[in-house]
């Protein structure tokens, strides 16, 4: 990237979003997602975020952040984004319809075309045409349980899966890189067309190479998936390197 030295100082040439500008709508608690963008985004890509409350991830507590999607959605017109993301896993994977029905009422809200996590996903896998995954994230296994009838819906099969939920008081984002690459590794099977880590609050983007070196097989994230497909959506073709086949595929 271009850089500009002022004295001691080495500074960054700010990133404007001239070749894509692109919202996302967040959970209050998320700090991974924006620093995963970061990382990945090409050069003269942006991404300007805003939040929604969310107290938990039961029925109740995830469809309340879908019903005030399009409310955080319209604060990022100004911002002029050619593309609104609506970025949470198990509120878009809710039921098959979730992810749909909130993209579609935030394109009428705001004028702008949305996308969703559960959308970006079984673009994802299906691009990898992956039928036979496996499924691991830090819910609670009901969650699992609703993503497992999300993907059989869209003729995806979770051949196994397992919840890794954090410590009483702990927050999803607390297990590091290596404590999912080694729970990825653990559940290696050789039935697998490609495994999923899923939920967009967990640190792991940075194993995605290690893994499918590993496994032999591609290796996603609610991350790296949606920000291939915002990216696909966009127009911008710049193959990624350094986190795994999805986004060296456009």
């Amino acid at each position: 990237m271009e850089t500009n030295n002022l004295g001691s100082y080495n500074l960054r040439t700010p990133n404007y979003g001239l070749r894509l500008r692109i919202g996302m709508v967040l959970a209050e608690g998320n700090y991974c997602s924006e620093p995963d963008a970061h990382a990945i985004l090409p050069n003269g890509v942006s991404l300007h975020t805003t939040r929604i409350a969310l107290g938990g991830v039961d029925t109740k507590s995830l469809q309340g952040m879908l019903d005030e999607a399009e409310k955080a959605a319209t604060l990022l017109i100004r911002t002029q984004p050619k593309l609104i993301v609506f970025h949470c896993t198990a509120a878009s994977m809710l039921d098959p319809n979730s992810g749909d029905v909130v993209a579609s009422r935030i394109k009428k809200a705001t004028g702008i075309s949305a996308i969703t996590t559960s959308d970006a996903v079984v673009t994802a896998l299906k691009s990898l045409k992956a039928k036979r995954i496996i499924l691991l994230s830090p819910y609670e296994e009901n969650v699992n349980g609703a993503e497992i009838i999300f993907f059989n819906h869209h003729g995806i099969e979770v051949i196994e899966e397992k919840s890794f939920p954090p410590a009483p008081g702990g927050r999803y984002a607390d297990a590091t890189p290596k404590e999912w690459k080694d729970r990825t590794l653990s559940m290696r099977n050789s039935n697998a067309d490609a495994y999923f880590l899923s939920c967009t609050n967990i640190r792991c983007v940075s194993v995605i190479e290690e893994l499918e070196k590993e496994l032999g097989r591609p290796v996603i994230t609610s991350n790296s998936a949606t920000i291939w497909h915002m990216l696909r959506i966009g127009g911008i073709k710049d193959n990624v390197e350094g986190y795994g086949e999805l986004l060296r595929s456009f």
